[in-house]
């Protein structure tokens, strides 16, 4: 199947029971046993499986092309699961531009578990194989970043990776797999905020895992049933609503993102807007290479390089809401400095170039002519 039609039917079934066309909400923790240990069907306790979560996870591994999906309380609860494998001494390879809550994950929570970490522009691969050795265990990747739109090369990475046999895992969360396949490109693992562009109606926290082998997927399952960070039922159904609208979705996301980019690349008061369909993105050539489409996320700064204007901006936006998150069908901006990037320390945020002056748009499925005009009102003088 095309990917058009896989977002609706793959991986999915009829009811066998009623031949309801979506899945039932099985608001259940527990299931019933004819004798001990022994199951009327296949469920036995919702935590270590639910049948509304299995669709939502077989839907999931048919949108990626893995072999195993698992649908997560939240994005950082899957990426927990992957850190879960890990144990001291280990050794993982990051990207040096991740979502703030990814970076406090790596940096805090597991900061005295005995876990190194390399944080390292993936785009330098003399420096990311410098840091490979034997306790090298796990490559973080996210791509493109948040919210500075840098790429890495997934299939250049998964040839290094898979020469040293260390796992690889790629945040699809901003390309979607509608425009992005890092299974087909060579990772181990992906890992979406499903909360974002899955869902897509800023209404659920969601994440998702899915591994491209059977094998790595059943120790995965293990690790988030031994941990418990599931999504429950009814948020397992609002994301498998979601995904079945992703492709239709994403088609108007990158059309008005754009459209966006473009406005703003020849505004007078925009420095540089970084989208990475726009020729003059430094990545704007693997991003040919590894994505169909080049998505609604539009990061930009200002001529001024002044914080009061960024933050003048984002007080006259109307149709555009401040607010954190991003990948509803509303058209959002964020201040990452004060937002979704609060909590990496502001050296870091300097060296990647987090500046003060610089604004993240997740640009809707609106009209792009109304966008068009409310970014025209709030960069006016």
């Amino acid at each position: 199947m095309k990917f058009n039609t896989k977002a609706i039917h793959g991986g999915q079934h009829h009811d066998p029971s009623t031949g309801s066309v979506m899945p039932p909400v099985y608001q259940t923790t527990t299931f019933a046993q004819t004798s001990p240990g022994q199951p009327i069907g296949e469920y036995e306790y919702s935590r270590t499986a639910n049948p509304t979560r299995a669709a939502l996870e077989n839907a999931l591994a048919s949108i990626e092309n893995g072999a195993r999906g698992l649908a997560f309380s939240s994005g950082l609860a899957a990426t927990d699961c992957v850190l879960r494998g890990l144990k001291a001494a280990d050794e993982v390879i990051a990207m040096d531009d991740l979502y703030g809550g990814t970076y406090r994950m790596f940096s805090k929570i597991y900061k005295d578990s005995g876990i190194k970490f390399h944080f390292v522009d993936m785009n330098d691969m003399e420096k990311f194989n410098s840091l490979i050795n034997k306790n090298t265990k796990l490559v973080w990747v996210e791509t493109p970043t948040n919210p500075m739109m840098k790429l890495a090369d997934i299939a250049a990475i998964a040839k290094i990776t898979k020469a040293n046999k260390i796992v690889f895992a790629v945040d699809n969360t901003f390309a979607t797999p509608y425009l992005q396949n890092p299974l087909d490109l060579g990772a181990d693992i992906v890992m979406h905020s499903a909360t974002k562009y899955l869902a897509g109606h800023s209404d659920v926290i969601a994440g998702a895992l899915i591994m491209k082998e059977e094998e790595l997927g059943k120790q995965m399952h293990f690790q988030q049933f031994a941990t418990g960070a599931t999504l429950g039922p009814m948020d397992s159904f609002l994301v498998l609503r979601g995904i079945k609208t992703l492709h239709l979705r994403m088609q108007r996301h990158c059309e008005n993102g754009e459209k966006v980019a473009e406005f703003l690349n020849n505004h007078p008061k925009v420095n540089t807007v970084y989208y990475p369909g726009l020729p003059s993105h430094p990545f704007h050539e693997i991003a040919k290479k590894q994505m169909s489409g080049f998505g609604g996320m539009v990061s930009f700064d200002f001529v001024s390089g002044k914080k009061e204007d960024a933050i003048g901006f984002l007080e006259k936006i109307k149709l555009f809401t401040l607010a954190e998150s991003l990948g509803g069908v509303e058209s959002l901006a964020n201040y990452p400095v004060m937002m979704a990037h609060a909590s990496i320390p502001e050296d870091k945020r300097k060296e990647i170039g987090i500046t003060d002056d610089l604004v993240r748009l997740s640009v809707g499925i609106e009209d792009i002519y109304d966008l068009i005009d409310d970014l025209k009102q709030a960069l006016a003088v």
